[in-house]
């Protein structure tokens, strides 16, 4: 019979649960004129990466001898699971759950925050890493800690900036780009690509209906379905890792989530990682798996469609209405299914991930066409203003409010927009004028960062904004004409899109998709004619890629502010923790049977006395493990960054400060020799934080 043991590490928070999927950042640095590829994809998801001339990431080239030199790394960057909201769904609820997975992987990318890791790399490698060759982009998953923008407008659903949000990032990224500096040998990349048809589909095909027939007639879906791969060999020819980039949101784990989690490409990563290194805790890997987003803007994991489920009415269970995604003429019922939406969502995400881990598979699998050449990068700053916002139902142009309190309020909230910008943002009625509002500082950002990153003939449009389906497919086709037709790179060449990167700036559609006003043309803040000026920019800069280019950064606006010494927040500090009357930190309120013998399938479930997780984040550790006897010694085989475990925080009493924490394991399939035990570590505030440990009884797994 195995025997096993759970522990847990570090403070809890409140009502929280983690699933276990830790947020981390990603880093693979090469350097050949000192590329770093900054991409943040939150396991939360972010990585960095570092470029010849100009751009940030988590991985590095430079040619060394027809090589480059190649480094990985990862790093935690989870934050406070407890009493913070989630990027981008509004859940503020303080018993939201926590799950840590392991890849950076966050919402999107920040100007504050790529400001601090800039400032730290800048100041760790002197003219090494710099703002102009580093790239902060993400996975574009919604279950990760909130919080860390720089803008007020997203702020308000964490109650103002979540400093320690943000820090946790800014660590967690420096240290992956650390180890993937001191990781640094000669190494081989090579490029290909593969197509993954049920890993996405649509979310607004009637906009995308609005592009022009023989347009759309070039293409077989309404959507990309190819998964491009650039992979990382040692000198010797063994994989060390790959980017691999494919267009999906991360909303496989849906609004009514509680656990904080890396979603579909976080658990890609993990499923990679965890079949080539099967024996390595998740996060410890010496493979790494990078799955990156591209152009996400209408794409969607919800792969059966989207459904009405309004129990009692008519059309409870029907599809929801083709063009505005409502039910009954609103659009709280309308509910996308992922592919495994009868089991869980978890299922759903498990599924895509895995379509996404076929792909790679299948391309790791054959012979790339090896990369070789320049490592190149340009950046250059933007000022892009004219933003405006979406009102509430899809496909709507009128310039009739749904709401007509937003009549009365919006002019008192924000300044009214001139006539300017009402032309600027048509057909599209202008709810709350965020560009102009700068009070008590910006609301939404005006500057953007434009940066490309070049390794030989595969070229990434660091993008600050998600693209639609098509406006990506215009944006790559017109950069790559340009490539060729100025003899940067010849007829191989590739060109991939990397975002929501460094800066958000929301969506980017067609004009065409604009006019229709679904979410994403109604999102597109900078108006109808976004994408062209993108294409423009982007286009201008192409020879800054060249091989005999001087070096020289373009001509550029000025930095977007620094606004952290304006930051508001409104949240409290960790005020007490105390046990129960009777009880101290760590003691075993629900324990395990110790008489049953549990199999696979299982869950394992024990109770303890708890206190705040907020107290110490446990970056780069874990907040359990599940432990296993073995000759004598037990030794950890699973964390909070396994998918199989659960951590629950919850505060039972605010004005006592009591609190209790839930830990459950749900026994997979394998060889389990022992017994298997609970072993908690956390950490509580009372005058000061201390450390303590608690255990559950042994048990059996048979």
């Amino acid at each position: 019979m195995p025997l096993l043991q759970l522990y847990a590490v570090g403070p809890l928070t409140e009502n929280l649960n983690l699933h276990t999927l830790q947020n981390s950042m990603r880093a693979f640095v090469g350097l050949t004129n000192r590329v770093v590829f900054g991409l943040a994809a939150f396991f939360a998801s972010a990585s960095v990466f570092s470029a010849g001339s100009g751009s940030q990431a988590a991985f590095g080239v430079q040619p060394v001898a027809a090589q480059y030199l190649l480094g990985l790394g990862i790093g935690d960057i989870t934050g406070p699971v407890v009493e913070t909201n989630m990027m981008n769904y509004k859940l503020a609820h303080a018993s939201a759950p926590f799950k840590k997975f392991r890849m950076t992987d966050i919402a999107m990318g920040d100007t504050g925050i790529r400001r601090s890791i800039v400032s730290q790399l800048s100041e760790l490698y002197p003219g090494l890493y710099t703002n102009e060759n580093i790239a902060l982009v993400s996975t574009h998953q919604h279950s990760g800690v909130g919080g860390y923008l720089e803008d007020l407008l997203p702020q308000i659903t964490s109650l103002g900036y979540v400093k320690e949000t943000a820090d946790a990032i800014v660590q967690g990224t420096v240290r992956a780009v650390q180890q993937a500096h001191a990781s640094l040998a000669p190494g081989k990349l090579s490029l290909g690509n593969t197509t993954v048809v049920d890993g996405n589909a649509n979310r607004s095909p009637s906009a995308y209906l609005a592009n022009p027939a023989d347009e759309r007639a070039k293409y077989q879906y309404n959507q990309d379905k190819d998964l491009t791969l650039l992979r990382f060999d040692d000198a010797s020819g063994k994989a060390r890792g790959f980017l691999s980039f494919y267009p999906v949101h991360g909303t496989s784990l849906y609004e009514n989530n509680t656990l904080i989690s890396g979603d579909n490409k976080g658990m890609a990563a993990y499923l990679y990682e965890s079949m080539v290194e099967p024996s390595a805790m998740p996060g410890n890997s010496t493979f790494v798996a990078g799955f990156t987003q591209s152009n996400v803007g209408d794409t969607s994991p919800n792969t059966l469609g989207a459904f009405c489920e309004s129990p009692g009415e008519d059309y409870d269970g029907q599809a929801c209405d083709f063009n505005s995604s409502t039910c009954g003429g609103t659009a709280q019922d309308c509910h996308g299914r992922g592919p495994g939406f009868r089991i869980s969502d978890f299922e759903s995400d498990r599924i895509i991930a895995q379509y996404q881990v076929d792909g790679a598979n299948t391309l790791m699998g054959q012979t790339l066409a090896p990369v070789s050449g320049s490592v190149r990068w340009m950046h250059t700053y933007l000022n892009i203003d004219g933003p405006g916002a979406f009102d509430f139902v899809q496909g709507d142009n009128s310039s009739q409010p749904q709401n007509p309190f937003w009549e009365i309020v919006k002019g008192a909230v924000t300044p009214q927009p001139n006539a300017q910008q009402t032309a600027c943002q048509s057909p599209k009625p202008i709810l709350l004028n965020t560009g102009y509002a700068h009070t008590p500082y910006n609301w939404s950002p005006d500057t953007v960062d434009i940066q490309m990153l070049r390794v030989g003939n595969f070229v990434m449009l660091i993008m600050p904004g998600e693209l639609t389906t098509m406006a990506g497919r215009r944006l790559r086709d017109a950069i790559r004409a340009q490539l060729i037709a100025g003899d940067v790179i010849g007829p191989d060449a590739y060109v991939v899109i990397a975002g929501p990167a460094n800066t958000y700036a929301h969506y980017v559609a067609t004009k065409e998709e604009y006019g229709v006003q679904r979410y994403e043309g109604a999102s597109t803040i900078f108006g109808q004619y976004t994408l062209d000026a993108y294409i423009d920019k982007y286009g201008s800069l192409v020879s800054f890629l060249a091989d005999n280019a001087t070096g020289a950064m373009p001509a550029s606006d000025p930095a977007p502010p620094d606004l952290s010494s304006e930051a508001i927040t409104l949240r409290t500090p960790v005020v007490l923790d105390s046990p129960p009357s009777g009880k101290n930190f760590g003691d075993v309120l629900a324990d395990v049977s110790t008489t049953t013998i549990y199999h696979a399938g299982d869950t394992v479930n024990v109770q303890f006395v708890g206190a705040n997780p907020r107290n110490n984040f446990r970056l780069e550790g874990t907040f359990l493990t599940v432990d296993q006897l073995v000759s004598g010694s037990w030794t950890a085989v699973r964390s909070d960054s396994h998918p199989s475990t659960t951590y629950q925080w919850n505060r039972t009493n605010t004005l006592t400060g009591t609190s209790t924490v839930n830990v459950t394991w749900t026994i997979e399939d394998g060889t389990w020799d022992l017994s298997d035990i609970v072993l908690w570590r956390l950490e509580a505030l009372f005058g000061s934080i201390t450390s303590f440990t608690s255990q559950s009884s042994e048990f059996t797994v048979g």
